[in-house]
């Protein structure tokens, strides 16, 4: 999880989350989100890190892969993790607004999904980050 929050720390002027993808224990992908900075919606950090382990494995699926990530995935990053077979996801920050693998009617129950869900990993880090994000520009 301290990968992700350093990919966190990385943004300037979009929400500060950070992603990473492991495999057999090392880092094959890693990304923050981009949102604001590259004027595209998709650009969250799941969705850019998960592009990027597709494109380092030469596959769309990435069994055997675990995800971390600062923020716990809206709907349209946990349809991608689980779409892409990713087997856990451990992710810091519950996201009790769009929150879609433990909060709000999560996703992983309308499928047959096998992903493993953990969030709460370094919570009170990944939680300061935001909070701090979002006290500097109000």
């Amino acid at each position: 999880m301290l990968n992700a929050i350093e990919q966190a720390l990385k943004c300037r002027i979009d929400v500060p989350v950070g992603c990473v993808i492991k495999k057999n224990g090392t880092i094959i992908a890693s990304a923050h989100n981009r949102r604001e900075a590259d004027c595209d919606v998709t650009a969250h950090a799941e969705m850019l890190a998960i592009k990027e382990a597709q494109n380092k494995l030469s596959t769309s699926r990435l069994k055997g892969c675990e995800m971390f990530v600062t923020l716990e995935p809206c709907p349209m990053c946990s349809w991608a993790i689980m779409q892409s077979g990713i087997s856990a996801v451990y992710f810091g920050s519950y996201n009790t607004q769009y929150g879609a693998l433990l909060s709000n009617n999560p996703f992983k129950n309308l499928t047959n999904s096998r992903l493993k869900v953990y969030g709460g990993i370094e919570e009170d880090k990944c939680n300061k980050i935001l909070e701090d994000f979002f006290r500097n520009i109000r």
